[in-house]
């Protein structure tokens, strides 16, 4: 089994798998006649494919017990998938590189502060949804159109916060 301590998520450590969407550290500029901060450009949303189009969704998710025990990881290999917490939901991620295998040595945990929310890229390997504490409603953008654009790969992991 592999065993993963979740660490604070960060630009830096994050790159390999996406981005992080986080208007405290974004730049922006104001609109609306200067009432609205557009935190522009956050993320890169990649549909790839056959029909493929962007899908916008709320999903609603119910909190996870530590530590969190998975037994596999999965990716969309035809578009990227954004997860922004709308009520400071704390969450974790658990990612690996893109690759028709994982190597375990690759893998990596974090977790947020409520606050920021993450785009996975295009065929990055990633844990189900995973929100600490309390219920979670998260805005969800991902790709819709034709293909298989989900692929699951077996993988034993527990992860404790650090």
């Amino acid at each position: 089994m592999l065993e993963l301590v979740a660490g604070p998520l960060t630009q830096e450590a994050f790159a390999p798998f996406g981005d992080i969407i986080d208007a405290r550290t974004s730049e922006h500029f104001p609109i609306n006649a200067g009432r609205t901060q557009r935190h522009h450009d956050l993320a890169q949303v990649e549909t790839l494919g056959e029909n493929a189009r962007p899908l916008i969704s709320i999903f609603v998710s119910q909190p996870i017990t530590l530590p969190l025990a998975l037994t596999f990881l999965e990716r969309h290999p035809l578009g990227s998938q954004a997860f922004m917490p709308l009520h400071e939901e704390r969450f974790i991620i658990v990612v690996a590189p893109p690759g028709d295998r994982i190597d375990p040595a690759e893998v990596r945990a974090f977790v947020t502060d409520g606050r920021q929310g993450v785009n996975y890229r295009a065929g990055t390997w990633h844990a189900i949804q995973s929100v600490l504490e309390r219920e979670g409603e998260f805005l969800v953008v991902d790709r819709g159109g034709d293909g298989n654009n989900c692929d699951e790969y077996p993988l034993d992991i527990r992860v404790t916060l650090a």
